[in-house]
């Protein structure tokens, strides 16, 4: 039965900084060494509560031990589109928790504000997406299509989760795709790419009061990093400031001599190891790009017969872009100006999320959440309260929207 709005919008606002609360309460932090360090307890929590939501078919599929994604299917009954929410259970280490103002697994509310790790980055959107739906379903709206929950592990790793959900073919039928991320509930058209790569040069060790007796890799490498501070130069100048992710960069991480055993001052080391995290943006090739890096390990080894290094790509995620007419794009819009009232605002991911591999799935993708977008994974995380029953209102009705197919002109 359907409530007046007023009523709606405040008993949706109180499910959902409750249930935000109850998973923040469930640590799900991923730490190999720890049987409990996993999303089992949280994907499980979850699992539970689509269950008791009337008109969901929860499904939950392993993606490794303790680490399972929960989907929740919400089919119509009649032909339409069908629209994708995902939200990660995942969240990144507390780190050092007397550095903490609060409890990081207290979920406390302080001043309009709930504190705690994934209350910004993800749990709260999670929460969002969880009750918009029970909403709609409760409040018996009408809408065609399917809407599915997808909450995977993983995210904030190698993203298994997502990538275990696209393989079992859940995302074959996906018209559109929000991702439930802390955005200050921007509409994200754009995410910058992710190029991890791995270079090892190779020498020879030697006393370092005897250098010509051996090849010092670290000069080597010395030039390499040099070459790519270059090459990082020549990819702006090509390719200007994205409109809302700047500009790409390369940039060396890690730089580690000798690779393996003890460093000591007078010995030169038989390899040096850097890492890259290059962050690209839509007008890049990532081929291209490992091209350019080729070809600066053949120009050096031209100059110097001494020089031998390899590079490993470790990851590789292409930049994203969906046009702002996309349909998903524009009921995210008129659903952001109906909730707010004011004019939304465009702007793009800096790093990469799951909505990564469904964009190369071919799933149109926009970026929206509650939470400042420079909070996720600092001391003392947060969320404004508020925000989050204003995110939950959006997430209602840009599904509505783009399963009813209302548009906005942008």
């Amino acid at each position: 039965m359907k409530l007046v709005k007023e009523d709606q919008v405040r008993r949706d606002y109180e499910r959902v900084v409750s249930l935000t609360q109850q998973l923040v309460r469930i640590p799900s932090v991923y730490r190999p060494e720890d049987p409990d360090g996993n999303e089992q307890k949280a994907a499980t929590f979850v699992a539970n509560y689509l269950k008791n939501i009337d008109g969901i078919d929860v499904h939950v599929e392993e993606v490794a031990p303790g680490r399972p994604n929960v989907i929740g299917v919400v089919d119509s009954g009649k032909p339409g589109k069908t629209l994708l929410f995902e939200g990660h259970t995942d969240v990144v280490t507390e780190g050092d928790r007397s550095a903490w103002k609060y409890d990081p697994f207290g979920a406390e509310i302080v001043d309009g504000r709930m504190y705690g790790r994934g209350t910004n980055d993800t749990k709260g959107n999670l929460a969002c997406m969880v009750t918009a739906v029970q909403s709609i379903l409760e409040d018996e709206e009408a809408f065609t299509g399917k809407i599915i929950l997808c909450i995977p592990v993983d995210e904030e790793s190698l993203m298994l989760g997502i990538k275990d959900f696209i393989k079992n073919g859940w995302a074959d039928d996906v018209d559109g795709a929000i991702i439930c991320e802390p955005e200050e509930n921007q509409l994200c058209v754009a995410q910058r790419g992710a190029l991890r790569i791995k270079i090892t040069v190779h020498g020879k060790m030697a006393h370092g009061a005897i250098s010509w007796s051996g090849i010092n890799p670290n000069w080597r490498m010395a030039r390499i990093i040099t070459a790519l501070e270059n090459l990082e130069k020549e990819e702006q100048e090509i390719h200007g400031e994205h409109e809302y992710l700047k500009w790409p960069s390369i940039t060396p991480t890690i730089l580690q001599a000798p690779v393996t055993g003890d460093a000591q001052i007078n010995v030169i080391p038989d390899r040096c190891m850097t890492t890259l995290d290059i962050r690209t943006i839509p007008s890049q090739d990532h081929d291209a790009l490992i091209g350019k890096i080729e070809k600066i390990f053949s120009d050096l080894q031209e100059q110097d017969p001494n020089f031998k290094a390899e590079y490993e790509v470790i990851d590789n995620r292409p930049a994203t872009e969906t046009s702002k007419e996309d349909p998903v794009v524009t009921a995210t819009y008129k659903a952001v100006k109906d909730v707010l009232k004011v004019e939304p605002k465009y702007n793009g991911v800096p790093g990469a999320t799951d909505g990564t591999f469904l964009h190369i799935h071919g799933v149109p993708i926009v970026t929206i959440g509650a939470g400042d977008r420079d909070i996720p994974h600092q001391i003392n995380e947060y969320v404004d309260i508020k925000e989050l029953g204003e995110t939950t209102q959006i997430y209602r009705k840009a599904a509505l929207n783009f399963l009813n197919g209302e548009k906005e002109n942008v």
